[in-house]
């Protein structure tokens, strides 16, 4: 990839990227994910109970995410309007 060196007043050298090839971004979600499973492993071998209640809490905000979608499925959209418009009035009246 070609780059242009920029010399700044202070004397730092900056790197430009002047041309990005259309499969960067598919390198970098890929090292990005290799080193989020590197880590995962590393510190789940260092300590199970935290990794354990870690699993859990995910799963559980997953599952609340999950029934959440499905309910909002199910009401439909007048519904759900009309049961956010309920929700926020409640919040607004408790604050």
């Amino acid at each position: 990839m070609p780059e242009e060196v920029i010399e700044t007043k202070d004397g730092l050298k900056l790197r430009k990227l002047v041309e990005l090839k259309t499969t960067t971004a598919e390198e970098y979600q890929k090292a990005m994910l290799d080193r989020v499973e590197y880590f995962k492993q590393k510190n789940q071998e260092k300590s199970q109970f935290n990794s354990f209640i870690q699993n859990t809490v995910v799963k559980t905000f997953g599952t609340i995410l999950d029934l959440k979608t499905k309910v909002d499925e199910s009401l439909g959209e007048e519904n759900l309007k009309k049961v956010h418009e309920v929700l926020d009035s409640l919040l607004l009246f408790g604050l």
